[in-house]
């Protein structure tokens, strides 16, 4: 066995996987959106054609981040944390309201979310601290000097995002669980994120509002959305009506190009369609736990397994809201959703992990 040795190439697995998906993501988000597109701007590739643009920069970023050494990256972790933080909070000074929520930063023709920016901050510098800081992940006092930065970054998300926040939150606290070898702290960690989801709900009246129309959407009309998201999903059967025969995309689901998107691939594809792609996330995931496994060094395996816990978790939040198994929200379907922020920083989640994946021992 050749553990001093590392290796270079590419992992093509992973990288088909992440391309089959994206692949995937730009063709329904023609099929979804080509009814609103033509509605709006007389262009049924409107939003297509931009998702494009945006899949094509980002794997460009990706590729060159896959090149680059993970370990030199996370030694700026700090700095890209802090300028994070410095941009989720101009989106209170300068953001732009979307749906009630100030989440958005324009720059030009584009919109830009800072938050999905804090998602990457967040793993890369947990990931170093927990490193660097080994030795500190052996007292509660220790974890929570790690956890003081992405703690105060995930209470300014939370003020605006509540279920951008609790993604954040779970990355952080996977990560630590995985690094630290006092499993028992986990158990205080988790009762505080339930008490601070719990007060951000108490506080804003509307999430509460959430939690009555999820038990009884019917009774609502906000509720609106979500019996138009199950009725696609039931309408869709087992094989789905066709790939763009959706009806419930006809303006019925607004804007189902976006969070609501696995609806209409139940609609289109139905469940077997639905289930197909929930496997090649199920892939991907599968692969990334490899590549951590195999890392050259902590530090990779840490990365890894945050950008697995933020893949896993936002795909389960999504998929939930959709099928109102949770209270409504907006998460944006990994990879699929619409979105030109989603879409470039997971992508440069997938370089990094790519990175660590070029550095990894040898296994023969």
């Amino acid at each position: 066995m050749k553990n001093k040795e590392t290796n270079k190439k590419m992992d093509y697995p992973f990288a088909a996987i992440v391309l089959v998906i994206v692949l995937i993501g730009l063709v329904m988000v023609y099929s979804t959106s080509s009814f609103r597109g033509n509605e709006l701007f007389g262009d049924s590739l409107y939003f297509a054609k931009r998702q494009l643009v945006f899949a094509v920069a980002a794997i460009i970023i990706a590729y060159y981040i896959s090149k680059a050494d993970y370990r030199r990256i996370a030694e700026y972790s700090k700095l890209i944390l802090i300028v994070s933080m410095i941009l989720l909070l101009l989106v209170y000074v300068i953001g732009t309201a979307s749906h009630g929520s100030a989440r958005w930063i324009n720059i030009g023709p584009f919109g830009f979310q800072p938050s999905e920016f804090a998602k990457l901050a967040i793993i890369i510098y947990t990931a170093a601290s927990c490193t660097a800081y080994t030795k500190s992940l052996n007292s509660i006092k220790g974890i929570f000097r790690i956890m003081l930065l992405p703690i105060i970054a995930i209470v300014i998300i939370a003020i605006e995002n509540l279920s951008t926040a609790i993604i954040c939150f779970a990355i952080v606290f996977i990560i630590l669980f995985i690094a630290s070898p006092k499993t028992w702290y986990f158990i205080a960690l988790a009762i505080i994120g339930i008490a601070g989801c719990a007060l951000f709900i108490a506080l804003a009246g509307y999430r509460a509002d959430r939690i009555r129309i999820w038990l009884a959407p019917e009774k609502y009309p906000d509720g609106y959305q979500t019996m138009q998201s199950l009725y696609a999903i039931g309408s869709g059967g087992l094989f789905g009506r066709g790939l763009g025969n959706s009806v419930q995309k006809m303006g019925f689901i607004p804007e189902s190009h976006n969070d609501m998107i696995f609806s209409v691939i139940c609609e289109e594809l139905g469940i077997f369609g639905a289930l197909c792609i929930i496997a090649l996330f199920i892939l991907l995931i599968r692969r990334c736990a490899v590549i951590a496994m195999n890392a050259y060094d902590r530090l990779g395996g840490l990365l890894v397994s945050g950008v697995i816990a933020h893949i896993a978790v936002q795909l389960i939040i999504n998929i939930s809201v959709v099928t109102n198994t949770i209270p409504p929200t907006g998460v944006p379907l990994p990879f699929i959703s619409y979105g030109g922020s989603s879409i470039v920083f997971i992508l440069m989640e997938m370089g990094l992990v790519m990175s660590v994946a070029r550095q990894r021992k040898q296994t023969g």
